[in-house]
């Protein structure tokens, strides 16, 4: 959230990278907000049930924005190479309509892919016990409950689990590659060092996610795995949305400025 204030306040930050990053921290916010409270509340009051229509529909909103999430780090991705690689076409090519656009495709591919098997499968039949082994309801654990034959629906599932973590990760690789090809040509020894910190940090972030969702999803028979898979879920619903904004945007310089701008105007109306 701080993020996307900062993002909004400061004139200096509103380009594309942040417009980018501001809409990033939002969908991450939106899909870290459909497991981590319900989690905290089984902790908290011992409660553990969850009604049929919430528990389908947790599933769908952490699948839609978590496919949205690996769209937009694509986006970012290609991003960062047209600012590195192309600059003088870049402030042509990321205009304001471009950058509205690509967030929204980026958002409705992310629902078309989740929305088809998520509703297949709830018109699954379950016959019961519904016990779920894990801390939220995910789509493996929802097909292993059902009593219909759901092979067809998670063959389903597998194809567009496939498409959206390769698709992106080609992307994130053709991207990165160009930029290291481009870093290694800089004349100057410092600023090689400073950006293959940055770009390394962001590898990092992407390994972790990439790493995680192909271990969870990409498998034909979506209830394999279910114990292994908690703590796979783990990183992806904790670890990588603590380490995002870290990464991402509290390690730049301009974002350390634009805290200090506006801390400093808070001070002064004070």
């Amino acid at each position: 959230m701080l993020i996307i204030i900062i993002t909004c306040q400061d004139q200096c930050l509103q380009t594309p990278m942040y417009f980018f990053l501001s809409s990033f921290s939002f969908v991450e916010c939106c899909f870290i907000t459909t497991v981590i409270p319900q989690l905290l509340a089984i902790f908290l009051s011992g409660r553990q049930r969850i009604s049929f229509v919430a528990c389908f529909t947790q599933a769908f909103v952490f699948l839609f924005l978590g496919a949205t999430v690996f769209f937009l780090l694509a986006v970012l991705s290609l991003d960062r190479y047209l600012a590195i690689c192309k600059p003088l076409h870049y402030p042509t090519i990321m205009s304001p309509r471009m950058c509205f656009f690509l967030v929204a495709v980026c958002l409705v591919l992310g629902f078309l892919f989740m929305a088809v098997p998520v509703v297949m499968l709830s018109q699954s039949f379950y016959c019961g016990p519904n016990v779920i082994p894990h801390f939220f309801c995910d789509f493996g654990l929802l097909a292993n409950l059902s009593c219909s034959e759901t092979r067809s629906i998670e063959m389903l599932f597998f194809n567009l689990a496939l498409i959206v973590l390769f698709a992106t990760l080609f992307i994130a690789i053709f991207a990165y590659s160009n930029i290291v090809v481009t870093i290694v040509r800089l004349p100057s020894a410092r600023e090689r060092q400073k950006a293959f910190s940055t770009c390394s940090s962001h590898l990092i972030v992407l390994s972790l996610m990439f790493g995680s969702c192909v271990f969870i999803y990409v498998k034909p028979k979506q209830s394999s795995r279910l114990d292994t898979n908690r703590e796979a879920a783990l990183v992806n619903t904790v670890v990588t949305p603590l380490l995002n904004p870290v990464i991402y945007t509290l390690r730049n310089k301009q974002v350390h400025q634009a805290l200090r701008d506006a801390l400093s105007r808070v001070i002064l109306h004070r």
